[in-house]
């Protein structure tokens, strides 16, 4: 049985929405559910992760939950979980409701006696399959751009605009100029269960809000998630190898993706 619903609601990505009036418009309402749900995440056609976490919330049209690993705003993520009928919007006889998301939330936090940082992940459903794009290619990022009958459906989707005018928007929407600077930095590599297995000091041969590409020696395959610690400015981030490449000099070089907050570099934006 469903717990008791208090009339206020929100919509999938966290804004404030009308106290629902209808039978109907009851479904998107997020409540306290703490079901098991596991988060299936695919880097790119070879690499993928899966976590088993809870709902922390829950309606037909989206979803909060944390876990151990961040996941970058814009991705999509495919949830498994025994969901009631009366959040389904489809499968309803199904053991498992498989249900597609779009990142639109990724934030830190640290759980009470605990070191590790954990995420707290916010998701809008897009419905029961991706898009042909994402099929293509995983590593893709979207953005939302309509609500389905009115607001009371899924989410439409399309691809990330990242050539338009992005100067009225916040950082955490815009793309980023790459500055061809050395930065000293600490590369932590790390097991599954978040352990670090190397650590080297090195330098990038550029940076970004979003990422940077740095000489290394680590052995790290596409998809694998380092930490990255900078003393001057006293930060460490959570990144996600995206590529390397050697260069004329014969170094290798790895580019990573900044995923659970971005490089301090107002200075020089």
């Amino acid at each position: 049985m469903l717990p008791s619903i208090s009339p206020e609601t929100r919509s999938t990505d966290g804004a404030n929405a009308a106290p629902f009036t209808g039978k109907e418009n009851r479904r998107i309402q997020r409540i306290s559910l703490p079901l098991p749900v596991r988060a299936e995440v695919r880097m790119d056609s070879k690499t993928s992760w899966n976590e088993v976490t809870r709902f922390s919330d829950v309606s037909a049209f989206g979803a909060g939950f944390v876990l151990k690993r961040p996941i970058k705003r814009g991705r999509l993520v495919q949830l498994t979980s025994p969901m009631p009928r009366q959040l389904r919007s489809f499968d309803f006889s199904e053991p498992q409701y498989k249900v597609w998301g779009l990142v639109r939330r990724c934030i830190a936090t640290t759980g009470k006696g605990k070191k590790e940082p954990e995420y707290s992940i916010g998701v809008a459903f897009i419905g029961r399959t991706p898009p042909a794009t994402y099929l293509e290619n995983p590593s893709l990022l979207y953005d939302l751009v309509t609500h389905e009958n009115n607001g009371n459906g899924f989410w439409h989707i399309d691809l990330a605009d990242l050539r338009g005018d992005e100067s009225h928007l916040p950082k955490d929407h815009r793309r980023h100029t790459r500055y061809s600077i050395q930065e000293q930095l600490t590369i932590k590599q790390l097991d599954e269960s978040d352990n670090v297995l190397f650590t080297e000091t090195t330098v990038t041969e550029n940076i970004s809000l979003g990422g940077a590409a740095v000489f290394s020696t680590l052995q790290a395959e596409i998809g694998a998630f380092v930490r990255v610690r900078s003393e001057t400015y006293d930060v460490e981030i959570m990144s996600v190898v995206r590529g390397s490449r050697v260069g004329p000099d014969g170094i290798t070089r790895l580019h990573l993706e900044f995923v659970d907050q971005f490089f301090p570099l107002e200075g020089i934006e």
